[in-house]
Parts: structure tokens; C-alpha cells; sequence
């Protein structure tokens, strides 16, 4: 079990209406483990109330076991945005849905 920290249900409405429900997990990953795993942001999919699918929504803090950040939160902004912070480089990103 990989410890979470951020976990939000998306209430915005700049993502397209399927991401409406469902919620972001911030994998801060493995630190104590041969292979590594997490650093990564997760995303489970609801049906009336149960998770149906947990697939990644955002990757790459994790590319051939080299460790390029690890994810603490994700918070959805009022404008719909998601912001993920990242304890290893000490920032905050944005991100957007953009057409």
C-alpha cells in the first residue's frame, strides 16, 4: 500500500463532464522498496458510489527508476484547474484542460 495524501473529488468544471466525481490521488511513492513504484497522480472513476477503474492520470516523476518528484496533494482550484505539490523540488504545478 503506497501512503496517499491528496485525495479530492473533481467538482470543476474546466475538465470535460466524465471527470465530474471522480478523484485524484497523489502517490508519493515508494522510498524503502528495490523497485520503486507511485509518483504519480491516480485517478479512481465513481459509479454510484463505488470505484469502477483506478488508471494514471498524470506521469513521468518515475522514468527508469530515476526519482524526478514526489507528489504530496492535489486540490482542485475554483476555476477547475488541479494544483499537485511536490515536496522534492519544492513546487506547485498547475493543470489545465485544454482542447
Amino acid at each position: 500500500m503506497l501512503p496517499y495524501s491528496g485525495m479530492p473529488f473533481y467538482t470543476g468544471s474546466l475538465f470535460p463532464p466524465e471527470y465530474q466525481g471522480t478523484t485524484f490521488i497523489a502517490e508519493h511513492g515508494s522510498w524503502n522498496r528495490k523497485d520503486l513504484i507511485g509518483y504519480r497522480i491516480m485517478q479512481v472513476r465513481l459509479e454510484n458510489k463505488n470505484p469502477i477503474s483506478y488508471e494514471p492520470f498524470i506521469e513521468g516523476w518515475l522514468t527508469n527508476g530515476r526519482v524526478y518528484g514526489r507528489l504530496v496533494d492535489v486540490e482542485v482550484m475554483p476555476d477547475g484547474s488541479l494544483l499537485i505539490s511536490d515536496d522534492k523540488n519544492g513546487v506547485v504545478y498547475r493543470v489545465v484542460y485544454e482542447t
